[in-house]
């Protein structure tokens, strides 16, 4: 498969409140819209990836899926989501592989695993310049 471009679609059941939870709330970039006034699809940036929000469900999605956000500053996104209102699922914690994670959850339930990479985490060191027994 030679794949060129990728993204995550959301099929939310209140379109307009998934929109306004994923661009106001969060704050994210919005990297195009498309669709008529009656079925608008906002397509949002999400780092190195695209979440597209467009169509509408009747049911809520399963907790089979997550998001997977990296910050730079999961606390003072911890302290901004809780004055801007969004239920926090479980507060930030390191977890055993080394990363801080926050979970919060969209408005239909779909969790978002907000993530910081520590400095001193294998994923900030430059490994070019270690040797094969990782010294």
């Amino acid at each position: 498969m030679d794949v060129l471009a990728s993204r995550i679609l959301l099929r939310p059941t209140d379109l307009r409140r998934t929109h306004r939870f994923y661009r106001d709330t969060l704050g994210l970039a919005v990297h195009r819209e498309f669709g008529g006034i009656d079925h608008p699809g906002i397509v949002f940036f999400l780092g190195n990836g695209l979440l597209e929000v467009s169509g509408e469900a009747t049911d809520p999605p399963s907790d089979a899926i997550a998001l997977w956000v990296q910050v730079r500053d999961i606390a003072s996104e911890h302290r901004r989501l809780i004055d801007a209102g969004v239920e926090i699922l479980r507060e930030p914690r390191r977890e055993p592989w080394g990363l801080d994670e926050l979970w919060i959850a969209d408005p239909d339930g779909v969790r978002i695993v907000l993530v910081e990479v520590p400095a001193e985490h294998p994923l900030r060191q430059d490994q070019r310049h270690l040797s094969p027994d990782g010294e």
